[in-house]
């Protein structure tokens, strides 16, 4: 096995170098588009991108769905290496492992001496490319990394050893992969997904998207094994069989990350397994990220910008509220000023005042084509979020409209003080603009 040559590998002193550059105008390098994958010869994925063998994995690569981002037209090179990417296990030339990518994605092995390719898929025109030669991994759980390396003016091959490429990391696309060990006895694979969950139920539909790069976590050992998802957004882990339980736990890469759903009867971030002699689906996990979705708070609807939008028809809208004051009667405005005044005075001594300022901002976000009400916003403890705590817009704004009719004066101690409170800061944090569930994946780095 080679080390892999230290150019691939941009250390914390050359990675602050880059921002230097960037903040003062110089060009930096940008990452390809793109992504790659493993297949089998037929371009068909395979669980947790486990294969049996070695001659079983190709490489793939390009948009995986039309609003995909494809790779970059040209030739390349690629490589296997350990997952660290420090050990080369490829032990052909260099120049034998090169491949076209034609309309974004992989059209097949180029080059004088090519590997082989697989079988042609119509469904996105690629061609996959049979990976082998390469050594086994030193990595004890049977794992891998491919990497697919742009010809650029950063990419030669090494003058001493002609298997050994130099390159620079944004000129690359990898994914991981693992191969069985081979034994009497076979080992089993517990295998998974991660998805980001749109629609919050829990449940990875057809059109929500993967998500590559997410931490998973795996005990025992009592030191977590950690490996991190695939393009195709799996993860695997190899154990012996009959090996009992394990936990299999997701580690969200930031903040502001919220799980979806419950695998059997465990968390929404963990479940166990039971290994016996197959492989084993262990917990799909899915999440969603929140930001922003339109949202005005109380102060835009109490100034200049506010009162520009509000009309006869937004009047008519609060007076059709069962809005509250202070004292817990209803409140019906006959102008804008008293508008303005109630909802700058409005405090939480009387939760239903509170809530009621804060219904109002967002049937006015809604009303003037701010907030969609259809979108999703994080509401628990309110009773339209389903079990993973989110609900729509509409619903909250309709179960405060209720609420407020029900109880108009809900002070410290009334026993539907928790529950107001609930839909307040709902509304509260979706005005601010902060709890709406993104339509796609937020960007993180990985590993992490």
């Amino acid at each position: 096995m080679k080390r892999m040559s230290g150019r691939n590998k941009l250390s914390t002193w050359s990675m602050g170098l880059l921002c230097v550059l960037a903040l003062v105008g110089v060009a930096v390098a940008v990452q390809i588009s793109g992504a790659i994958y493993t297949s089998m010869a037929d371009g068909g994925t395979v669980n947790g991108n486990v294969y049996e063998n070695k001659e079983d994995v190709y490489l793939n690569g390009g948009p995986q769905n039309l609003n995909a981002a494809g790779l970059p037209n040209g030739t390349y090179y690629f490589q296997v290496t350990d997952p660290s990417g420090a050990t080369l296990l490829s032990t052909d030339n260099a120049e034998c492992r090169q491949v076209q990518v034609i309309g974004g994605v992989i059209s097949g092995a180029t080059g004088p001496c090519p590997h082989a390719d697989g079988d042609f898929n119509p469904a996105n025109g690629s061609t996959p490319v049979q990976l082998i030669p390469f050594n086994d991994t030193p990595n004890a759980g049977g794992e891998y990394k491919v990497w697919l390396i742009a010809q650029t003016g950063d990419t030669s091959i090494d003058g001493t050893d002609p298997t050994v490429l130099h390159f620079v990391n944004s000129d690359t696309k990898t994914d991981n992969f693992k191969i069985r060990n081979d034994s009497q006895t076979p080992p089993v694979v517990i295998f998974g997904e991660k998805f980001y969950d749109t629609n919050t139920n829990g449940v990875h539909d057809g059109s929500e998207p993967v998500i590559a790069g997410w931490r998973i976590e795996k005990q025992p050992p009592s030191e977590a094994d950690v490996t991190y998802t695939g393009t195709n957004g799996q993860y695997s882990f190899i154990v012996d069989p009959n090996s009992g339980l394990y936990t299999i736990s997701e580690v969200p890469p930031v903040p502001g990350w919220y799980p979806t759903g419950q695998w059997l009867n465990t968390t929404a971030t963990s479940g166990e397994v039971t290994v016996e002699s197959s492989d084993v689906h262990g917990p799909d996990f899915g999440n969603v990220c929140l930001g922003p979705g339109g949202g005005l708070t109380l102060g835009f609807w109490s100034n200049k910008n506010g009162q520009r939008l509000f009309g006869g028809d937004d009047l008519a809208l609060m007076v059709s509220l069962n809005l509250r004051n202070g004292a817990g009667a209803h409140f019906n405005p006959a102008s804008y000023s008293q508008f303005r005044s109630w909802i700058l005075s409005a405090t939480a001594t009387n939760m239903s005042y509170m809530l009621s300022a804060q219904l109002a901002a967002m049937e006015l976000n809604v009303f003037n084509g701010k907030v969609d009400g259809g979108s999703l916003i994080y509401a628990p403890g309110t009773t339209s979020a389903n079990g993973a705590g989110f609900a729509t817009v509409s619903a909250v704004m309709a179960e405060a409209n209720t609420e407020l009719g029900l109880h108009g004066l809900v002070l410290d101690g009334s026993p539907y003080r928790s529950y107001q409170e609930a839909l307040k800061n709902a509304l509260d944090k979706a005005n601010n603009n902060k709890t709406f569930v993104q339509s796609g994946p937020c960007a993180f780095d990985s590993p992490y």
